[in-house]
């Protein structure tokens, strides 16, 4: 980012590269929809690339991105009329099979499972699950992407993990064994 903002003319394709599958899966499993997601990831990069002046050498870049994703998801959602939730319901893609066809059924099964689990969650519970487990970002990070308070981030992932382990303790306790 700091190239980007000092004028590196290469920084840019860099950035897009290194934040766009983190970035697009936000958007995916926010949205469920490709067409959303890939428009909502395109505003994501203009809204950077007008902001790059305020972003402070030395802060994290990716809490930083993602507040910006986050807010174009709200406008986007504002502008569709709606509020939290989302009707359109695409499949996301699935993970690569394993060289085992029923390791690979099984797989897919967990992953069907958990991903059901996942979209079983309230928007604000399955965003903070996302940036917080998939995007290692912080629950203050999450919080300031959000809007929220640090504490509201982390009562939404105890809700929400608790609702996941509750949905999957089966899974859990194969897993143990």
């Amino acid at each position: 980012m700091a190239a980007y903002v000092g004028g590196d003319p290469h920084a840019f394709e860099r950035l897009f590269k290194a934040l766009a599958p983190s970035l697009m899966a936000f958007f995916m499993r926010s949205m469920r929809n490709a067409a959303v997601a890939e428009d909502l990831l395109q505003t994501t990069f203009l809204k950077l690339h007008g902001a790059r002046g305020s972003w402070r050498r030395g802060e994290r870049l990716r809490p930083w991105v993602f507040a910006i994703a986050a807010r174009a998801r709200i406008d986007w959602l504002r502008r569709q009329g709606r509020r939290e939730e989302t009707t359109d319901d695409e499949e996301l893609r699935e993970a690569p099979d394993p060289a085992d066809p029923a390791d690979g059924f099984l797989e897919r099964e967990r992953g069907e499972r958990v991903r059901a689990a996942l979209e079983s969650l309230g928007e604000g519970q399955r965003m903070v699950v996302h940036l917080h487990r998939f995007e290692g970002l912080s629950f203050a990070e999450i919080g300031r992407a959000l809007g929220i308070s640090e504490g509201a981030a982390k009562l939404r992932a105890f809700r929400a993990y608790a609702q996941l382990r509750a949905q999957l303790a089966d899974l859990v306790a194969k897993e143990a064994s």
